[in-house]
């Protein structure tokens, strides 16, 4: 965690730019969220790898695991056609879920060999009820999808980024933290682990340790 102390020792000197740090990082989240709950397309492809929007993220880290990623990413599809058919076998093989997947994208299936982890989807339901919110995708998708903690976690951001009152903006830094400890952390490691064991594309691994990487960065910026 050096690499974090240094990056938020830099914020405390730069705290007009965090702002657009955390933007930044909610990209990130947004994407990667996004390509683990849907198969991959032709449009997102060509969106995020043939464009190249991917060569260049919108944020920099020195997090050994962020760079990891970014260097995976930016290496990891060059030929179109052949890249969707890739992803696709990856997507079904990693996370489809009426079939046998190798990396599941639910937090229960991690946590569930842990005592007192039996209530966890219960658990992250109330988190999500504290704050009024509930998920669009909330009659299809399970609560403890990757993909919905990670579209939760983008929304405490994007509370406290318009807070102005600075006693608020410290419980909100406390609660995004919290939530990250309790329902991203215990299990996220664990699952990338299996992501970069199974899958056969430079692009699901990718996308595997970006997340761990942006929800370390965003701990160690905002504790």
């Amino acid at each position: 965690m050096n690499c974090i102390s240094v990056l938020q020792t830099c914020l405390r000197k730069m705290e007009p730019d965090q702002k657009h740090l955390l933007k930044g990082y909610n990209l990130l989240l947004y994407f990667a969220g996004s390509m683990i709950m849907n198969a991959p397309t032709d449009e997102c492809i060509i969106d995020f790898w043939i464009s190249g929007r991917l060569i260049k993220l919108p944020v920099t880290s020195s997090n050994p695991r962020f760079l990891k990623a970014a260097s995976s990413l930016r290496d990891s599809c060059t030929d179109k056609n052949r890249c969707k058919h890739l992803m696709s076998d990856d997507f079904f093989r990693l996370f489809e879920i009426s079939g046998a997947p190798l990396a599941p994208a639910y937090a229960s299936v991690y946590l569930a060999k842990q005592k007192g982890n039996g209530k966890y989807v219960e658990n992250v339901r109330d988190f999500y009820k504290a704050y009024g919110w509930r998920s669009r995708f909330h009659e299809k998708i399970a609560e403890d999808h990757l993909g919905i903690e990670l579209l939760f976690l983008t929304r405490l951001v994007e509370k406290y980024l318009i807070l102005e009152d600075e006693p608020c903006r410290s419980e909100m830094k406390k609660e995004i933290c919290r939530f990250i400890d309790q329902h991203l952390l215990t299990w996220v490691p664990s699952w990338n682990n299996d992501i970069q064991e199974y899958s056969q594309t430079y692009c699901y691994k990718g996308i595997g340790t970006l997340i761990h990487a942006s929800i370390e960065d965003l701990h160690g910026i905002l504790s």
